[in-house]
């Protein structure tokens, strides 16, 4: 667990090192707030919640999670600093996780700074706090997951390019999954238990269930156990890569 604390921290630091890092928090919270009160609608719809807020936050993370996640490995691989840290006298699984937690650590900083947001609405009306407060947990879980995906990703390729592009392009396909226009475009061709189970696979339903303020601990395990395959994929990918 020390091994893994001083990854993550060491990681997490790297990220302020860079101009992406800054970029990355200026981009999330500058289209956090102008998507919220221009394309939301906020003062328009009359109410004093963030549902407008936390509506646009899957589709911000399917192309600014990849810009975070594509050099977690790929940049390693292509300046050939992966063969030092495979040499450390750490496990391949906590390499993995120390890279993973730091970017979620990013991550979290990013949303964080959207807290005026929160602040704002209760300065203006009587919003339901607790239903904010899940939302922020399901767009920190779902950040996390798509951090899972490009990590995965990153591992497979040496070009951020490549990362960046691929892992944008399995992140929309994983949020278009469980939506509405994709149920409606097969309706006619599968079966309704087929197209429950894709709907179940998709990061919508389970993201709007949490953003409802209802805590179902499926919706909890779906993120958790998806973010834990890919992590898993991630260290299969990095061990075969230095088998050979």
């Amino acid at each position: 667990m020390k091994a893994l604390f001083v990854l993550t921290k060491r990681e997490f630091a790297s990220y302020f090192t860079t101009p992406v890092a800054w970029i990355f928090l200026m981009i999330f919270v500058s289209l956090s707030g102008l998507l919220t009160f221009y394309a939301g609608d906020f003062f328009g719809r009359g109410q004093a919640d963030l549902q407008s807020f936390f509506l646009f936050h899957p589709w911000l993370y399917v192309f600014l999670i990849p810009a975070v996640s594509m050099r977690m490995w790929a940049e390693e691989r292509r300046s050939g600093t992966i063969e030092m840290l495979m040499t450390l006298p750490v496990s391949t699984g906590e390499l993995v996780l120390g890279k993973f937690f730091a970017a979620w650590a990013f991550v979290g900083v990013a949303l964080f700074l959207t807290l005026p947001m929160w602040l704002t609405v209760n300065y203006l009306g009587t919003p339901d706090n607790g239903v904010i407060l899940m939302s922020y947990l399901a767009s920190f879980l779902i950040a996390g997951t798509f951090l899972s995906v490009g990590s995965c990703v990153s591992a497979c390729t040496k070009s951020q390019i490549i990362a960046f592009v691929s892992a944008m392009m399995a992140c929309l396909m994983l949020t278009f999954l469980g939506s509405d226009a994709l149920i409606n475009l097969f309706s006619g061709v599968a079966t309704e238990k087929v197209m429950k189970l894709f709907q179940s696979f998709g990061f919508l339903i389970h993201f709007l269930s949490l953003t409802r303020g209802v805590l179902d601990v499926r919706d909890l395990l779906f993120f958790i156990s998806f973010s834990g395959v890919f992590l898993f994929a991630t260290v299969i990918v990095l061990d075969h890569k230095k088998a050979v």
